[in-house]
């Protein structure tokens, strides 16, 4: 399958889904090739046509070095260098799907001409998506004011072998691709997240045997909440035919606030959507030509500030504290219902020769902390960007990305334990959940089987969490049924 762009509406989520997540090729449509050719001879007429004309980075020297402005020979020596200087970033790399992510983000900013490159450079840029592994793309140190770091490792070796002339080095790096794909990727990884988190919450529900009142119909209008509300149906959708004998007072805070709290992460998944939407298909080249018109019939070129995503990593800081929340949530089950007193259940879950599960609790907490810590707000970083020149400020969305990955990892984690737990608890007192959460229950038990006797909990539990992070990410390696 290809992914087909005539428009910068075509780079969509469902694209990126198709080109990040699944691996399609992408082509470009006719008229896209048209319109950027058009645009291509606009901008070439444009600095042909006032020798004082200052086109940053094409007419001018980069950063510090933009007040030096060159002749037309100077500018297509200039134009002609690759990348190189950059590519100074280095370390974990982010994932292949991230990086195909990029490249198709990438394109928004050319397909309809704004970053005045030719067609021809655009098409290597668009196959680079049907070639085989792209280029690792370091997500540590790229603490410059947008995003040229990333980009130079990723661009470097098509810029090395293209013959590039005016503003197309330029183009390859510059903007806001990495910001539009980062969030895209994390809004991806949400939606299966957030699924898997309900599920999950709603057994260990049926596992405390919890009354159901706090899931009412009648909250949905009554909240005035339309995230909540949909949790809500969701969470009285799995415990459909739930049996009628339940706990005779309420439930720890822990599942009373259960639909408030992944309300909220509903919500945060809908802002993230709504950013990455965006995001995807915005111009964000900088300098950036806006095609002729009447008034300009050689169009002109501005310079912006579009390779600096301010939604992004906030949208991203939402989604990682929903993670450390939900993961303090499967904390606070986890010890509840190990906790005879509380639950009602047998002391610790007790089954046969005895089985102990408390430290797995433990092992919940700890996850949950460190959910916490890796949650913590991202703010413009306070260095300036290398000191040096115009690059005052730079960006903080890689960390924000790494940052949201590494809770939500977190989360996979607490749910593994939360899971393990409460399938105990239906062994410990002899009965199922509802229909619908049934075939959980069993998958469950076939890489964490009940406790009958004492074993070490951590290999299987392990197991479990790279089930839940296999579920969520086309990539992960689904290697769940080897040892921890």
């Amino acid at each position: 399958m290809t992914v087909t762009l005539r428009l910068r509406e075509d780079i969509a989520l469902d694209a990126f889904y198709r080109v990040a997540w699944q691996g399609e090729a992408v082509a470009l449509h006719q008229e896209a090739m048209a319109q950027m050719a058009a645009c291509r001879e606009a901008f070439l007429r444009l600095i042909d046509s006032d020798r004082d004309i200052v086109v940053y980075g094409v007419t001018s020297g980069y950063g510090q070095m933009a007040h030096l402005r060159f002749t037309p020979e100077e500018r297509r020596r200039h134009a002609a260098r690759p990348p190189l200087a950059a590519a100074a970033s280095f370390g974990e790399p982010l994932p292949e799907r991230v990086a195909r992510g990029i490249v198709l983000a990438r394109l928004a900013n050319f397909i309809e001409g704004h970053a005045a490159v030719s067609p021809v450079l655009a098409e290597a840029v668009a196959a680079m998506l049907g070639s085989g592994p792209l280029p690792p793309v370091p997500v540590l140190g790229n603490g410059c004011p947008g995003e040229i770091q990333a980009l130079s490792h990723l661009f470097l070796k098509l810029a090395e072998r293209s013959d590039l002339a005016e503003k197309d080095g330029l183009a390859l790096v510059n903007g806001s691709p990495c910001a539009s794909a980062l969030i895209a990727d994390a809004v991806l990884a949400a939606r299966q997240r957030l699924a898997l988190a309900v599920e999950v919450f709603a057994l260990s529900t049926d596992a405390l045997k919890a009354p159901l009142g706090g899931y009412d119909a009648a909250l949905d209008e009554l909240w005035e909440d339309p995230h909540e509300a949909a949790v809500l149906r969701q969470l009285r959708a799995w415990l459909e035919g739930a049996e009628a004998d339940r706990r005779p007072y309420q439930a720890p805070v822990s599942w009373r606030i259960l639909p408030r709290v992944l309300g909220q992460a509903q919500r945060a998944l809908a802002q993230g959507e709504e950013v990455a939407t965006v995001s995807l298909k915005a111009v964000s080249d900088n300098p950036l030509f806006l095609p002729p018109d009447d008034a300009h019939p050689n169009g002109r070129a501005v310079s912006t500030g579009g390779y600096h995503n301010a939604k992004a990593y906030p949208a991203l800081d939402n989604l990682a504290a929903a993670w450390a929340d939900l993961a303090l949530l499967c904390d606070r089950q986890a010890s509840k219902l190990l906790d005879g007193r509380v639950s009602g259940l047998p002391d610790q879950l007790l089954v046969g020769e005895g089985g102990y599960l408390g430290c797995l609790g433990f092992t919940a907490a700890g996850y949950a902390e460190q959910a916490r810590q890796a949650a913590q707000r991202s703010f413009l970083p306070g260095s300036d960007g290398g000191g040096f020149g115009q690059n005052d400020v730079a960006v903080p969305t890689f960390l924000a990305w790494r940052k949201g990955a590494e809770a939500g990892r977190c989360l996979d984690a607490g749910l593994a334990c939360l899971a393990a737990i409460a399938s105990q608890a239906f062994r410990a007192t002899d009965r199922l959940p509802p229909p619908r959460l049934r075939p959980l229950l069993e998958e469950l038990r076939a890489i964490f089987p009940p406790l009958e006797a004492p074993r070490a909990p951590g290999p299987e539990a392990g197991r479990l969490q790279r089930m839940i992070t296999a579920k969520v990410f086309p990539d992960e390696p689904a290697d769940y049924g080897a040892s921890s």
